[in-house]
């Protein structure tokens, strides 16, 4: 079973991911932006699967799922019914939620690594082949299905890599807050017209904060035992 870090260990461990991200994201140039590539598929896979999400959840329907191959890696989810707002809003704050849950088991549970890896490879699969709207969607997401069953399955990088995944997202989903969801802003005033495009992406960005700062307090903060009145402390001899 894996061990858990120490908080300085782990402390030391995101430092050391978030800046693999951060360095080739501003610094890595164009080597940089080819490396991160996957990082956006799986950060566009998240967004539209949280629209899925969002539709299933509150009843609605979900046709298919789109990722573009383009090197903005963007995508469409197509789906009807269901709470609309719930809906538009899954792709943001749904992959905002999603990557902080992948970095906190990443990084506070490394024994359910492989469980929630395998979650992920289902979720892709399903979206493959449930969702499938086009060869190039099924191809990349069957090929990072089978990329990540053998880093996860078949190498002890798989927390690593689950945690870079789950840091990479957060990062890329505050860094593009702005620009990334704009059509799904718009969308959201044309149903929630009483706030501008402008004042909703605010309350997301801080949404997406928020959920970084609980992250972050669960992580780094551990209240210390208390015992109980009376209570008699042993130790165990193996």
């Amino acid at each position: 079973m894996p061990k858990q870090d120490s908080r300085r260990a782990l402390l030391f461990r995101v430092l050391i991911l978030t800046a693999i991200y951060l360095g080739l994201s501003f610094f890595g140039g164009r080597t940089g932006w080819h490396l991160l590539y996957p990082i956006r598929i799986f950060v566009t896979f998240l967004h539209e699967f949280g629209h899925a999400a969002g539709a299933v959840l509150t009843g609605g329907k979900v046709y298919n799922i789109e990722l573009l191959p383009g090197a903005g890696a963007g995508g469409s989810t197509l789906s009807s019914g269901g709470f609309r707002p719930v809906v538009i809003m899954g792709g943001y704050l749904g992959s905002a939620l999603f990557g902080n849950a992948l970095f906190y088991i990443a990084a506070k549970k490394p024994d359910r690594t492989k469980p929630v890896m395998g979650m992920v490879i289902a979720a892709m699969l399903l979206t493959a082949v449930i969702w499938y709207t086009s060869v190039f969607t099924t191809a990349a997401l069957l090929a990072y299905s089978g990329a990540l069953y053998w880093i996860g399955f078949k190498t002890r990088y798989g927390r690593d890599v689950l945690m870079l995944l789950g840091v990479a997202s957060v990062i890329y989903i505050l860094q593009n807050t702005a620009i990334g969801p704009s059509g799904d802003l718009a969308m959201f005033q044309a149903h929630m017209g009483f706030i501008p495009a402008r004042g909703w992406m605010l309350i997301w960005f801080m949404g997406a904060i928020g959920l970084l700062l609980v992250n972050l307090r669960l992580l780094f903060y551990a209240k210390p035992d208390i015992p109980l009145p009376g209570a008699i402390k042993t130790r165990e001899f193996s």
